[in-house]
């Protein structure tokens, strides 16, 4: 995609995380994330193989020191490149790197993906002309809501979305029911009934909504999941906010 390495000077550094780099369904955000930053004109750069894991789930599931050896690569990394701003992805990364990274005496600019297109669409930057028709619901990330309090930029950005009906959970924001792969949950399989992503699932369909919409990569795969084990292949899609911006531009 002619992404360029980061070099100093450059408007932001793109950190799209491990999930994002590996994961055959999340490939797709990475790639709908670049398309949608190159479509705005933005200067930015990877890392590639000098990007680490930001460490989160290995620090909730109890390693610590693999925490700090991953926090201080990604770190040293930033401050030789010269990085200042960090876009992220993945609300996972923008918690550690926001909340826990400045245990190591630092201070980044972080900005997770849906602030920084919200201010992209405010400046003139990122044009949405196309009609989307569609119903879509949002699904708050728990680590970019109620950890982080981000709840308004990727509203603002589907109700900028030309023929998008945005319809709401009845537990939203705040209240908003977590998908379940949260806090190193991403390693741990759960039992079907046990599930909290059936449910808000379940929800979704019954308010008939066409897409399911939110900006986490726990979040997609774990939908994903659901769908195909409560065959709603044909009833819902899941996309990442990025997947339906790539569509208008």
């Amino acid at each position: 995609m002619n992404v360029k390495t980061y070099e100093e000077g450059m408007e932001a550094l793109y950190f799209p995380g491990c999930y994002l780099c590996y994961d055959p369904r999340l490939k797709k955000v990475a790639v709908a994330t670049a398309k949608v930053l190159n479509a705005a004109g933005v200067e930015y750069g990877i890392l590639g193989e000098e990007e680490n894991c930001c460490g989160e789930s290995i620090r909730k599931t109890g390693n610590e020191e693999m925490f700090k050896e991953l926090a201080k690569a990604n770190i040293k990394s930033w401050i030789d490149h010269g990085v200042k701003k960090i876009i992220v992805s993945s609300p996972h990364c923008y918690h550690t790197f926001k909340n826990e990274y400045p245990e190591f005496n630092v201070n980044f600019e972080i900005v997770h993906i849906s602030e920084y297109i919200n201010q992209l669409i405010k400046e003139g930057r990122l044009q949405l002309k196309k009609e989307y028709a569609k119903k879509v619901i949002y699904h708050d990330p728990c680590y970019l809501g109620r950890h982080n309090n981000i709840y308004d930029a990727p509203r603002d950005v589907l109700k900028n979305i030309p023929g998008l009906q945005l319809v709401e959970f009845e537990e939203n924001r705040v209240n908003s029911l977590c998908c379940g792969m949260g806090g190193g949950r991403i390693w741990v399989d759960t039992l079907m009934a046990d599930r909290f992503v059936n449910l808000r699932l379940e929800q979704a369909v019954a308010l008939g909504a066409q897409e399911l919409v939110t900006t986490c990569p726990y979040c997609v795969t774990n939908f994903e999941d659901a769908r195909v084990n409560m065959n709603y292949d044909n009833t819902i899609e899941i996309k990442d906010l990025t997947e339906v911006l790539q569509e208008l531009i």
